[in-house]
């Protein structure tokens, strides 16, 4: 019985006590064998033993142990008959003994056969069990690499399909340098401006090369990797795919040469000194662009008016400079201004006053020139970002992304001054030009 109940729940609750009773068991047929009748202590075993089978079918906790107990009710049965009527009726007993001492051993035998049946029986039912146990490992196993699989194969569609947006992105952009690029061309008359642009463009053509030559290699990697451990259903679309992302590439890279191509020619016929730095009147400079970038922008908008207010200091030397390179400069940050306050201006649906403030003044050994207007303000999360080449807030054909990046090495590399920003968000942005009075 103890061993019958194992592994369920009620083991712990009635262990101790099957354990105890085994041992009152033992010792109730010793003192019923020593001093008892042989006919008194075959009843009172027999009786004993029915009372544990009627326990066995009265508790539920014990319904696991009726198989083994089911198989005894024949020995048990003839046990009470053959010890009741030895008791009652001896005479009539042994004249039967015989078949009721066969009877007995053929129910103990049918009983031995019996358990060992149905100790077979329960080591099938076990390795029966152990297999469907091995079964649903082996399929949870199964599972779950079909769903690693699955999460490998949508991560190397997520790195492809990416790679492809990064491409195409990288296409636009290389398109709109080639816009920007034409119409800089039309708006540049100077050869300085020809070898500035040349020289701008040749950092992103380089990227697009080397990123197509980078980007051919990884897919040759995906191909004889990741790409061998996909289902074959999922692998032929997959090799289509990068079959198409592997010849766009190709077009990429021949393109991206043919324009670096183009590039070298404009250097190659490009002007190879910056100008002749001469003495230049920086009041008469300053203003005459900022009247030029003015009546610029009157030419196209009749209805645009604004306040120009100028502090020019009247006791300014002349400062060493290459004039039309400045000017330049001046040019291109007056017509900043005067958009941002012209774009502010149609925000506020007119309840508000365009104006510029230009000024210069001698500070120490060097010559400063402040541009300031109270228009849109420039962002914090771009303002290292205005000094890039080809980094523009305008609308696409109004910007080429190229004046203040040139505007920066015209100032510092050729004049060897700095270029400073002062802005707040919504309210106004101001240049700094600060230039040493010889820089020859």
């Amino acid at each position: 019985m103890r061993k019958s109940n194992q592994g369920t729940t009620q083991t712990f609750k009635w262990d101790q006590w099957l354990n105890v009773s085994s041992w009152i068991t033992l010792g109730l047929m010793f003192a019923i064998g020593s001093f008892l009748s042989d006919e008194v202590s075959n009843f009172s075993a027999a009786i004993y033993l029915w009372l544990v089978i009627f326990f066995i079918y009265k508790e539920p906790d014990f319904y696991s142990s009726r198989a083994f107990v089911t198989p005894i009710l024949p020995f048990a049965v003839i046990a009470f008959l053959s010890g009741f009527l030895n008791l009652i009726v001896p005479d009539f007993y042994k004249n039967w003994e015989g078949y009721w001492s066969a009877a007995i051993m053929g129910a103990f035998v049918w009983n031995f056969a019996s358990w060992i049946n149905a100790n077979k029986r329960e080591k099938e039912l076990d390795y029966e069990r152990q297999q469907r146990q091995l079964e649903e490992q082996q399929k949870l196993a199964l599972s779950a690499q079909n769903n690693q699989l699955e999460v490998l194969v949508a991560e190397r569609t997520a790195e492809i399909t990416k790679q492809k947006e990064e491409l195409e992105v990288t296409i636009k952009e290389l398109q709109a340098t080639q816009a920007q690029l034409v119409q800089q061309e039309k708006l540049a008359s100077l050869g300085e401006l020809t070898a500035g642009i040349a020289h701008e463009i040749q950092n992103p053509l380089n990227f697009v090369n080397n990123f197509s030559e980078v980007s051919t290699e990884l897919l040759g990697e995906l191909k004889e990797g990741p790409l061998q451990k996909l289902p074959p259903e999922e692998k032929q679309y997959a090799e289509e795919i990068l079959f198409d992302l592997t010849q766009n590439l190709n077009k990429v890279s021949y393109h991206g040469k043919r324009a670096e191509k183009i590039v070298k020619g404009m250097l190659q016929h490009s002007r190879t000194t910056t100008g002749q730095k001469e003495p230049t009147d920086i009041n008469a400079l300053a203003d005459e662009y900022l009247r030029l970038s003015y009546h610029g922008l009157r030419a196209k908008d009749k209805s645009f008016n604004a306040t120009i207010k100028t502090d020019f200091a009247p006791d300014l030397k002349p400062v060493e400079a290459v004039s039309q390179d400045l000017g330049r400069v001046l040019l291109n940050l007056y017509n900043n201004a005067f958009y941002a306050i012209s774009e502010k201006k149609k925000l506020q649906n007119g309840a508000f006053e365009p104006t510029i403030n230009v000024s210069t003044q001698q500070k120490d050994d060097k010559i400063e020139i402040r541009v300031k207007d109270n228009g849109l303000g420039i962002p914090q999360a771009i303002r290292d970002k205005i000094m890039q080449p080809f980094f523009t807030t305008k609308p696409a054909g109004k910007g080429t992304g190229l004046g203040l990046s040139l505007s920066f090495d015209i100032i510092t590399k050729v004049h060897g001054g700095t270029i400073d920003l002062n802005t707040q968000e919504g309210e106004f942005s101001e240049f700094i030009l600060r230039l040493p009075r010889n820089n020859g």
